[in-house]
């Protein structure tokens, strides 16, 4: 039996192999870090209060529902949608009657002297003080607009808000659903990197064993044993690599949809393939400008800026209001009598130090702005829209020319190992093979993400994310 101690030049040779390996898999730019409080609320949620025995199975769609109803950013949205209702009741106010009912007793005592009497003046003393005396007055009263320009371009401006609030929300769903789509992605494809990372363990080992065979019989020598152990060693990390990823990608999508902290759950779906025949660019952009709901809401910014510019100028425009009142008033409820008033009135503004003229001026500014970031989110979309389709042509492509990439690898492995066994070559041959076969899987599984992701974003650049994405990955419109 071959003496398999290391020789120094030996376990040179192999720390030098480990180290050009580990350089080679490091050649990738580090992942960026991430912050705290730089973290999107798209990308938490308000977990779920309980963990459940069971693990979880969580399919594409099941992942979709849970982050609509958990997810951080379409919460904070919703509630800002209640806001922006409260906001439009407040300016509705200003135009509705306004009833109120008050009831008063009041006891005092009054001073003469104070009030100016003087007792030199009275043919009888008069006392500094009288009192206490009391008096009830019971009353309802009633006010009300007749005519006031600016209070109703206001509640209309308000009326736009909450539409742009609700269409915001809607908006915020289709977020989620880009965001959960690209996180069960994610999660899927390091699944595949999993089962490819543990592939090529085994064609390593293979490998490691073929060699060590050889060099006890003595047909090899220690080198290929060497190499072969190499190459074991690196795929063993990148196994361990991907699972850590795996994990860490199934917490990311844990944390999106809200479930609950600890909860055991596996994905049941893998990454799939079907070819989506685009339609013209026009179809998709005629329906972005119809369905995305961050442009509705961008429009009803500008017709909510524009009735803001109007109640600017309003405020050179008299208004009309009305006021009555009727109540009973007296010592007591026996001893009391009715009493009311009605009045009407006019104000005219003559000038208020330039008020009205600085509230038109930042009237108009943010009715510019309002346009403009119209103008630019219609630019957006067309670019997204576009971008999309340019993605998911060169990511099909990419999975036609990578999955042929797979099968040329793997043939060149099988003659590699082939041309080893028959003792034609060192397995340095098949060493470089299997890396090939490695980089040709990965570039697979990254073509079918790409592919994929393609496809939920065409679904959000033309606002049909949450209703069609499950078609778009099937390959249907």
């Amino acid at each position: 039996m071959p003496d398999r101690s290391r020789s120094p030049v030996a376990l040179t040779f192999f720390w030098l192999l480990a180290a050009a390996a580990l350089f080679s898999q490091s050649s990738e730019p580090a992942p960026s870090i991430s912050l705290p409080g730089s973290q999107s609320p798209f990308q938490g949620s308000q977990p779920e209060e309980k963990v459940t025995p069971e693990v979880l199975q969580i399919d594409f769609q099941e992942a979709i529902d849970r982050g609509l109803r958990n997810n951080l950013g379409l919460l904070l949205s919703e509630d800002q949608t209640i806001s922006a209702q409260g906001q439009r009741w407040k300016e509705l106010s200003n135009l509705l009657p306004n009833f109120q009912a008050q009831l008063q007793e009041d006891v005092q005592t009054e001073s003469l002297t104070a009030l100016g009497f003087k007792t030199s003046l009275f043919p009888f003393p008069l006392p500094r003080v009288i009192g206490p005396f009391n008096y009830l007055d019971a009353r309802a009263s009633l006010s009300q607009s007749l005519f006031n320009f600016q209070n109703l371009e206001k509640e209309r401006a308000e009326s736009e808000n909450l539409k742009s609030a609700r269409h915001s929300y809607q908006e915020a769903r289709e977020v989620v659903v880009l965001a959960v789509g690209n996180a069960y992605l994610m999660a899927i494809a390091t699944a595949a990197r999993i089962e490819a990372a543990q592939a090529e363990v085994n064609n390593a080992q293979a490998l490691y064993d073929k060699a060590m065979d050889q060099l006890k019989a003595g047909l090899s020598p220690e080198i290929d044993t060497l190499r072969a152990e190499v190459e074991l060693k690196t795929r063993q990390q990148q196994l361990i690599a991907a699972r850590n990823d795996y994990a860490k990608q199934k917490l990311s999508l844990a944390r999106i949809i809200g479930l609950a902290p600890g909860q055991q759950f596996v994905l049941t779906e893998k990454a799939p393939y079907q070819a989506l025949t685009p339609l013209p660019i026009e179809i998709y952009l005629q329906r972005a400008y119809t369905s995305r709901r961050d442009f509705l809401a961008a429009q009803a910014q500008v017709r909510a800026a524009e009735f803001m510019r109007k109640a600017a100028t309003a405020g050179h425009y008299p208004t009309l209001s009305f006021n009555a009142n009727y109540g009973d008033i007296g010592v007591n409820p026996g001893q009391s009598n009715g009493t009311w008033q009605v009045m009407g009135g006019m104000t005219i503004p003559i000038f208020a130090g330039g008020k009205t003229h600085s509230d038109v001026l930042e009237a108009e500014a943010q009715l510019k702005q309002a346009r403009s970031q119209l103008g630019n989110l219609r630019g957006q979309i067309d670019y997204e829209v576009r971008s999309a389709l340019l993605d998911l042509s060169s990511a099909a492509d990419q999975v036609e020319v990578a999955r042929s990439s797979v099968e040329l690898a793997e043939q060149s492995l099988a003659q590699s190992r082939d041309r080893f066994t028959a003792g034609v070559t060192d397995n340095l041959e098949v060493v470089q093979a299997q890396q090939s076969v490695a980089a040709a899987h990965e570039s697979y599984i990254e073509s079918l993400y790409a592919h994929n992701l393609a496809k939920v974003e065409l679904a959000y650049a033309i606002g049909d994310a949450e209703r069609g994405v499950k078609a778009y990955l099937k390959g249907e419109h």
